[in-house]
């Protein structure tokens, strides 16, 4: 079993910036991709970006790309989202999720999800 555990939001003002970190632990591997996703009020879940266990991103989404950036420590078995120029819209409540395999857009690919932390931009 594999617990994952989002940590790093809160409230930032526009244009602020905010770093997530996801810390892993039980049997973790360094073999696991990681995503990063977000849910606002009323809308669906949505990617925003995911990773290798090798290092390599997938394409980020629009919403976010130039923005956002997801890296990993496998050492520290660690995933980041460093989050910058933050606008209202970004505002929503981040999961962190990992599977086997490469990374993947789609949370239905994902096995192991944290809870989950909110991310409030506001004025």
């Amino acid at each position: 079993q594999v617990q994952v555990v989002e940590s790093g939001g809160g409230l930032v003002q526009i244009g602020g910036s905010l770093r997530l970190s996801c810390a892993t632990s039980g049997r973790t591997s360094t073999f696991y991709a990681w995503g990063w996703f977000r849910q606002a009020p009323g809308k669906e879940r949505e990617f925003v970006a995911a990773i290798s266990w090798s290092g390599a991103t997938a394409p980020y989404a629009d919403s976010v790309k130039g923005r956002f950036i997801i890296s990993r420590d496998n050492a520290k078995k660690t995933v980041y989202l460093q989050m910058n120029s933050l606008e209202s819209e970004d505002t929503a409540v981040y999961y962190c999720a990992a599977r086997t395999g490469g990374w993947s857009t789609s949370p239905g690919a994902y096995d192991y999800w944290g809870q989950g932390i909110q991310v409030t931009v506001s004025s």
